[in-house]
């Protein structure tokens, strides 16, 4: 057992402490402002609300329609996860366990496609829906549907990269053992590689689901009235009269919760996905 000498504790802990106070102290006042009332926030900042109030969480569902925007954001991110696991699973099996012309072109690309900024997909997206919309009749422009594609297009590569390395680590003699008992490649994959996989693709669903749910740009671009999601809906506490800092805050807890207890019961699958790999 190393060493460890009594001033280095000392450090960490108060390098711990410090960080930790770095964190927690934005939640704080995240939390003590939703319990002020607007005229509170709007004035001289305190610590601890001098009048403690609930009445901003229930104003949020009025002065918005923040049930809605909670609704499109689940149903987009959830189909956007769902989407690239069920792609990324075979994409990234395929490139794992089968040679085929333009495999490494194919995986170079798919990396690549990352070091572009999302800005610069937005008006060839904007193109391309406006254009099927109008040949084909099928609205993806301001619709759920068009959202969940245009985040597989930043999701999906990321999700395949990180999947491919996943089953690389996998050892081959369980798919040769399943072929041996008269599973097809398709059986063998369901059957005994993505039960063994199930951390890594926890972890790729997780990435797309928190991509999808936080994203800014595409959802203010590509959303209507109807289709609009939080981030972009929060945006609407802010009026020509002013801005309800209290709702911001109440309403950005209230959101927050359901993804940070689900992100809390999945997290073991999230670090155990992103580490494997790294030994071999």
């Amino acid at each position: 057992m190393l060493f460890e000498p009594r001033w280095f504790r000392w450090v960490r802990w108060v390098g711990l402490a410090f960080f930790t106070t770095i964190v927690l102290l934005p939640l704080y006042v995240m939390a003590t402002s939703a319990a002020k009332p607007l005229r509170d926030v709007q004035g001289e900042f305190h610590w601890w609300p001098t009048e403690l109030t609930l009445r901003p969480f229930a104003d949020i569902w009025r002065t918005i329609p923040l049930g809605r925007y909670f609704l499109n954001s689940v149903l987009v991110s959830t189909a956007a996860a769902l989407c690239s696991v069920l792609v990324a699973v075979f994409a990234a099996y395929a490139i794992s366990r089968f040679r085929f012309p333009g495999r490494a072109l194919f995986s170079v690309t798919v990396l690549s496609t990352q070091m572009f900024p999302g800005i610069l997909f937005l008006l060839p997206l904007f193109l391309i829906y406006v254009n099927i919309d109008q040949l084909t009749g099928i609205t993806l422009y301001g619709s759920r549907l068009g959202l969940v594609i245009t985040y597989l297009t930043f999701s999906l590569p990321f999700s395949i990269w990180m999947l491919v390395g996943y089953f690389n680590s996998i050892p081959r003699e369980l798919d040769e053992a399943a072929l041996v008992d008269g599973a097809g490649p398709v059986g063998a994959l369901l059957r005994v590689v993505v039960p063994v996989a199930t951390p890594g693709i926890v972890a790729v669903a997780i990435y797309a689901f928190v991509t999808a749910w936080s994203e800014v740009l595409f959802a203010s671009i590509m959303t209507s009235e109807q289709s609009r999601t939080l981030p972009v809906g929060l945006q609407l506490y802010s009026t020509q009269a002013g801005v309800y800092w209290n709702q911001v805050m109440a309403a950005s807890l209230v959101v927050s919760v359901p993804v940070a207890a689900g992100f809390l019961m999945l997290q073991r699958f999230l670090v155990q996905g992103l580490t494997a790999g790294a030994v071999k």
